[in-house]
C-alpha cells in the first residue's frame, strides 16, 4: 500500500471513530470518551488537545502555519471532530426516535458496550493493588452519583448554554460519565439536540464555545494524569465505566414499563450485540 493511500485509509478510520464518538455522545448514559479508549486513540486525543493553547500562536507567528498545524496535531483533530460533528447532526433525529420507541433495547445495547469495555480495559490497569482498588471504587462512586441526581429545570439563556457546554464536554471525554446525561441533568439536552437538528446557529456556536473552553482546560489535567499515573488512571476509568451500568439500566425509571419475557430476551440479545460490536471494533482498531 502506497503512503498516500495508507494515509487516506488512516484518516478514514479516524473519521469513522469520530462518528462513533458522536453517536455515543448524543445518547444519555454513554460517553464518547469510552469509544476513544476502546478504539485506542484516547491518550492521543488528550495529548493533541493539550497542545491547543494560546502559546501555540507563538509558533504560528515565528514558524508559520505548517509548523503550527503540526504542533496542534491539526490533521488528527480536524478529522476526528469532523466525524463527531457529522454524526451528531445526522443522528439527532435517529437517536430521539430510538430512545422514544425502543428505550429499553437501546439501553441494553449500550450496557453490552460498557461490559465489553470493562473487560478489554482491565489489562491497561496493570496488576491490581489495594490503591488501584480504591481508585476503582472512587470512579464507581463518582459515576453512580449521577444516577441519583434529579434533572434541573434548565434555561435557554445563552450564558447557561455556554456553562452547560463547558461542563458537559468534560464528561464527554471521560469514559463512563455521559456528557449527554449531564446535559439532561442540567435540563438542556433536548434543547441543544433540537438546535443541532434545526441548525440554530446562535445556540450551536455558544454551546460549541463552551465546549472548547472546557475541553482545552480539562485536557491538560488528563494529559498529566496519563503521563505520570497511567495504570492508576485506567483503574479509575474502569470504575467509572462499571458504574455507568446503573445509569443505563433500562428499567431504573418508574415510567418505563416492567419487562415481559419477550422484552427481556430482546434486551439480552441487544446486550450481547453490544458486546460483540465492541470486541470486534477493538480488534479492528488495535490490530
Amino acid at each position: 500500500m502506497s503512503a498516500p493511500s495508507g494515509l487516506l485509509r488512516a484518516r478514514l478510520v479516524l473519521f469513522l471513530k469520530g462518528m462513533a464518538m458522536g453517536v455515543a455522545d448524543s445518547v444519555p448514559g454513554v460517553s464518547g470518551g469510552t469509544i476513544a479508549v476502546i478504539s485506542g486513540i484516547y491518550e492521543a486525543l488528550i495529548n493533541a488537545l493539550k497542545q491547543c493553547h494560546p502559546l501555540a500562536l507563538k509558533t504560528l507567528w515565528q514558524k508559520g502555519p505548517r509548523a503550527f498545524w503540526q504542533q496542534i496535531h491539526g490533521g488528527f483533530l480536524l478529522t476526528l471532530i469532523s466525524g463527531m460533528l457529522l454524526s451528531l447532526v445526522l443522528m439527532a433525529n435517529t437517536v430521539l426516535y430510538l430512545l422514544d420507541t425502543y428505550f429499553a433495547l437501546v439501553m441494553a445495547f449500550f450496557m453490552g458496550l460498557v461490559l465489553a469495555s470493562c473487560w478489554l480495559l482491565r489489562a491497561d490497569a496493570g496488576r491490581w493493588t489495594p490503591g488501584k482498588g480504591l481508585l476503582f471504587a472512587l470512579g464507581f462512586a463518582l459515576t453512580a452519583l449521577t444516577a441519583v441526581l434529579n434533572p434541573l429545570a434548565g434555561s435557554t439563556a445563552l450564558g447557561y448554554i455556554l456553562i452547560s457546554g463547558m461542563i458537559a464536554i468534560c464528561a464527554m471525554i471521560l469514559p463512563g460519565i455521559s456528557g449527554a446525561f449531564l446535559l439532561l441533568l442540567l435540563g438542556v439536552y433536548e434543547y441543544v439536540l433540537s438546535a443541532l437538528r434545526n441548525f440554530q446557529l446562535e445556540v450551536i456556536l455558544v454551546f460549541g464555545l463552551g465546549c472548547a473552553i472546557g475541553l482545552l482546560s480539562f485536557a491538560h489535567l488528563l494529559s498529566w494524569t496519563f503521563r505520570y499515573y497511567r495504570e492508576q488512571s485506567y483503574a479509575f476509568i474502569i470504575g467509572m465505566l462499571a458504574a455507568s451500568l446503573i445509569v443505563l439500566w433500562p428499567w431504573r425509571e418508574a415510567e418505563v414499563p416492567a419487562p415481559d419475557a419477550g422484552t427481556l430476551v430482546a434486551a439480552l440479545l441487544c446486550a450481547v450485540l453490544g458486546c460483540a460490536v465492541i470486541l470486534g471494533f477493538s480488534r479492528l482498531a488495535r490490530g
